[in-house]
């Protein structure tokens, strides 16, 4: 017969599957400060040893790294999605930005189709939230708060989504973004009239998501990608032509 006996897991090796578990669904991020030895022993009803011996396995699996004098923090392990060669070759050539763009379109489409189709109410919550705090933002001069929230906005969908393989991707993918391979996202809330159409736009897919559209979210987040794409090439024409004036300028001062 298959059967076999059950194996108790001992109380370290649930600990750590448990932490597993809230890096693997998102809940815990990486960069983020885990609470201290005893407050984790505390809020998990088990003993300090226990949670030891967890983190332990978890620094060993290099899910965890340890700072001294600092505490636990979930690792960075959103970099091992792509090599450090490959990210500089993104950032050198010009079509991986339109290409990246793309991927977006088509990734964040099904994301935000799912979640108008599976988010929880609370998931709604989180997405409203950060589409209010982004319209609290819009007004200010400097762009860089809006264009933080973007970036959360743009997350808090995929979360709502409940797919963990799309989950890590996309933040990997915003991790770059962050970071400036494709492009700085302040670029894009410089301009106002710009700004405000970003902003409608995000509204557009916040309402169709909390009306639970799936179809209507789809399009939105596409037509929003796609606004983005057209300003990225206006940028990329803009800047060739100021380096055409530039010499313009430059041998006209030799004459």
């Amino acid at each position: 017969m298959p059967f076999q006996k059950i194996k108790q897991e001992r109380v370290a090796e649930t600990v750590q599957r448990q932490i597993e578990q809230l890096i693997l669904r998102g809940v815990l991020r990486p960069g983020e400060r885990l609470p201290s030895e005893r407050d984790l022993s505390e809020r998990l009803g088990v003993s300090r040893p226990s949670v030891r011996e967890a983190i332990a396995a978890l620094v060993e699996q290099d899910l965890l790294n340890t700072r001294a004098g600092s505490g636990i923090y979930v690792a960075n392990v959103l970099g091992s999605a792509f090599s450090a060669p490959l990210i500089q070759l993104f950032s050198t050539h010009e079509e991986a930005l339109f290409d990246y763009i793309s991927f977006r379109r088509d990734l964040e489409g099904l994301a935000a189709e799912r979640a108008a189709r599976i988010s929880s109410d609370t998931d709604l919550k989180v997405i409203t939230a950060i589409f209010q705090k982004m319209e609290s933002a819009h007004n200010k001069r400097n762009p860089a708060e809006e264009a933080a929230l973007d970036a959360e906005f743009h997350m808090a969908i995929v979360e709502a989504s409940h797919n963990v393989f799309m989950l890590h991707m996309m933040r990997s993918m915003f991790e770059m973004l962050r970071a400036g391979v494709f492009y700085n996202r302040q670029v894009m809330f410089k301009v106002h009239t710009t700004r405000t159409a970003l902003l409608d736009q995000h509204r557009a897919i916040h309402d169709a998501i909390i009306a639970r559209n799936p179809m209507a979210a789809r399009t939105a987040i596409e037509d929003h990608l796609g606004f983005v794409e057209v300003c990225m090439h206006t940028e990329k024409k803009a800047d060739a032509n100021e380096e055409v004036a530039k010499l313009r300028f430059a041998q006209e001062q030799e004459r």
